[in-house]
């Protein structure tokens, strides 16, 4: 009797799972619960893609809308079309360069912006208010505001007693990326404001009490606690003004300056300008292409496709059902030999 109450106990003792895992039925989660989120996604997601793809590989202007199910199928001509025949290539260096430029020129001005109001001091809440105010205007407020002030005898060439032409002409980039600057920098002032409020006030004693100066406490206490919002922010960033579509559209209006022809407006032009459907379609899928390239650093920064979230792989789920096995068929042999032994 001693022995078989023993062996449950002992089988018991000799199955513990190894230290840092959890069950297996606790990783394995059901299935049917991504049916709402999956149902939403290919009916925003993938549908209007799939459509939009087809539509790419039509003939389809305003002649052919009416029946656009029965357009002239092209294949990848569009495709060819909009890379040789169109300034689509000229526009992507366009929008990368005002993206890169403007990203790089708002993480500092940010940051700086996040440190100085980071400390308690009278009027910093209305600081902090002030710094938002380019972030929450919208963007054809910010257009217009900026539109009226850049004319020939705008408030700006008034200023610097200039007659430069910013809406038109190659001074027109240096325009754009500026009004970009003034309206992007407080999304990255808020990232690192929030970095800011993660670090501990003992860190900052510490340092203070060993005797390390500002931009030794910057380097080696802030900065690392910035390094993934910032990462985050600048991907981000990135993104945003490589999408911008609203601010250059109001700002110079249509056509646009060859030196400001940004993506989102080439597609719109050639859609609702030129009706050439099939052709913007094609253009669309250009720039989606260009844009899943930063959107895929930005999931691998945030770990939603691989990571510690996405759980234990098939081989490893495998071998630990190999280990139970052999753990469940070995413990009533030990239990024998430490009865015998008894």
């Amino acid at each position: 009797m001693t022995d078989t109450q023993t062996r449950p106990a002992a089988a018991q003792e000799h199955t513990v799972r190894p230290h840092g895992t959890t069950p297996l039925y606790r990783k394995e989660r059901p299935l049917w619960m991504l049916i709402p989120g999956g149902v939403l996604m290919i009916a925003i997601i993938v549908v209007p893609l799939l459509v939009g793809v087809y539509i790419a590989m039509l003939d389809l202007d305003q002649y052919t809308l009416r029946q656009w199910f029965s357009a002239p199928f092209v294949g990848f001509a569009n495709f060819a079309e909009a890379v040789t025949d169109s300034p689509l290539l000229h526009s992507i260096w366009i929008s990368s360069s005002l993206a890169v430029l403007v990203t790089a020129v708002t993480v500092p001005i940010g940051v700086a912006a996040a440190i100085s109001t980071q400390n308690r001091f009278p009027g910093r809440g209305l600081v902090r208010s002030i710094y938002l105010i380019p972030y929450v205007l919208p963007a054809f407020v910010v257009g217009t505001f900026f539109r009226t002030m850049l004319q020939p005898q705008g408030v700006v060439n008034a200023v610097f007693h200039t007659d430069v032409l910013w809406l038109n002409g190659s001074a027109s980039y240096w325009a754009l990326a500026a009004v970009m600057v003034w309206t992007s920098w407080p999304f990255v002032y808020l990232l690192s404001l929030a970095g800011l409020q993660a670090v501990d006030l003992e860190v900052h004693e510490a340092a203070s009490l060993d005797g390390a100066t500002w931009w030794i406490k910057l380097r080696y206490v802030v900065f690392p606690y910035l390094r993934g919002p910032l990462s985050l922010a600048v991907i981000i960033a990135i993104l945003h003004n490589i999408n911008n579509f609203t601010l250059p559209f109001v700002l110079f209006g249509i056509p646009l300056p060859s030196s400001v022809e940004v993506m989102p407006v080439l597609t719109y032009i050639a859609s609702f300008q030129s009706f050439r459907f099939g052709l913007s379609a094609a253009m669309a899928i250009c720039s989606l292409v260009i844009v899943a390239i930063p959107l895929f650093v930005y999931l691998r920064a945030v770990q939603l496709d691989t990571g510690d979230d996405a759980g234990p792989s098939r081989k490893q789920r495998r071998a630990d059902r190999a280990t139970l096995d052999t753990a469940a068929v070995a413990a009533p042999a030990a239990a024998d030999i430490e009865g015998a032994r008894a």
